[in-house]
């Protein structure tokens, strides 16, 4: 029986599963194109034995799939994590980022990030499935469809599915070279709104408060959060407020990105933003969010995964490298708080997440497929 050393792995047949999924553009605003590429991957699955169940978690979202591929077994098993949604708005494919390849490049909307991931992690499984291997440990998919908003409604879908478990595996995409995730900084969201006194701009300036100049303060004092030395960073990305040029703005709002190396910064980074004032006893402020992923650390149950891994990888020729810790939060930060041995980044290699460059490699397509069906037919 072939097993992941010698097995035939067909990389053109996977772009093309690829492709099929990235032709389907899936933005996680758009329920019904993230339920157009479930449905696609629920195909692949017909004839494996695999047991597939769509689940609905909220109407704003698409649906979640998950798969038991070893419905009969109940011990804690290897838990692979994908998520299907993408943060390319609708028309990228008729506009600024096309399906096409280009050399070594292949270039789509969530192509890196991460349909090519998701898509050879099932090509591994299936390469199990057609030849009968035995598998030390059970083997569940989940694919979720709102990850790239902070996974609000999964999220204790993945936790509980987590836990089950003693393995997850993750198909973000790799890190240039090849490189998997071992930790990651923990992210946070909050929203800021401002409400002051609305006037004419000419006829009553000194009537108004005005909530943008108040929020103007506040946007300083929250971009000074940063501290690269530490690793946290702040980011205020969204910024909306105002009704007309000639009136003093009644309501300003911002949205911040928060990331954080450890609990205890982030601990801290709370109460910093609770402790944020408008600075003008006319202007009401009102803030919401928090810390929505914890820290991934590099613990002892992910590092000996990751060895694990890298063992594999030197048996087909390769020298597995951690990325060391990743700025990006994902939904291994979730398994990997629960105390879960999780190795995030199996997926391909490539560059230019939510870009209008974003691609992934085809050579990684290859070797990426090995080491999954590696991990999936030896850990135990």
């Amino acid at each position: 029986m072939a097993t992941y050393l010698d097995c035939r792995i067909d990389a053109g047949a996977i772009l093309g599963d690829i492709e099929r999924i990235t032709r389907v553009e899936s933005p996680t605003s758009d329920p019904p194109g993230v339920n157009r590429v479930l449905d696609a991957i629920d195909g692949w699955f017909e004839g494996t034995g695999a047991v597939r169940e769509r689940i609905r978690l909220d109407e704003r979202f698409g649906d979640m799939l998950r798969v038991r591929c070893d419905p009969e077994r109940r011990e804690p098993g290897i838990l692979v994590l994908s998520h299907v949604d993408t943060v390319h708005p609708l028309g990228m494919l008729t506009g600024a980022l096309p399906y096409r390849r280009d050399g070594d490049k292949v270039y789509g909307p969530g192509i890196y990030d991460m349909k090519g991931g998701l898509a050879l992690a099932v090509a591994a499984f299936r390469n199990l499935a057609r030849g009968g291997a035995s598998k030390p440990l059970p083997l569940t998919f989940l694919f979720t469809p709102d990850e790239e908003v902070g996974s609000v409604t999964s999220r204790r879908a993945i936790e509980d599915e987590a836990v089950r478990n003693r393995y997850v595996l993750v198909t973000e995409p790799k890190r240039a070279g090849g490189k998997v995730v071992t930790q990651r900084k923990g992210t946070g969201r909050y929203v800021i709104r401002v409400r002051g006194r609305p006037a004419h701009a000419g006829a009553n300036h000194e009537k108004g408060r005005s909530a943008i100049r108040a929020m103007a303060g506040i946007i300083q004092q929250v971009e000074g959060f940063t501290d690269y030395a530490r690793g946290i960073t702040t980011n205020v990305g969204l910024v909306s407020g105002g009704t007309g040029v000639n009136v003093i703005p009644e309501f300003c709002t911002i949205h911040v990105d928060m990331r954080v190396r450890d609990l205890e910064a982030a601990a801290e980074l709370e109460q910093r933003f609770r402790a944020l004032e408008a600075g003008d006893p006319d202007v009401e402020m009102t803030l919401t969010g928090g810390l929505n992923r914890p820290p991934f650390p590099a613990d002892a149950r992910g590092l000996a995964l990751f060895a694990k891994a890298a063992a594999i990888a030197a048996r087909i020729g390769l020298k597995l490298e951690s990325a060391g810790l990743s700025g990006g939060g994902s939904d291994g930060n979730l398994s990997a708080a629960r105390g879960i041995a999780t190795l995030d980044g199996l997926g391909v290699d490539g560059d230019g997440a939510h870009t209008n460059d974003e691609h992934l490699l085809y050579s990684s397509i290859e070797p990426g497929t090995r080491l999954m069906q590696g991990l999936m037919e030896t850990l135990a």
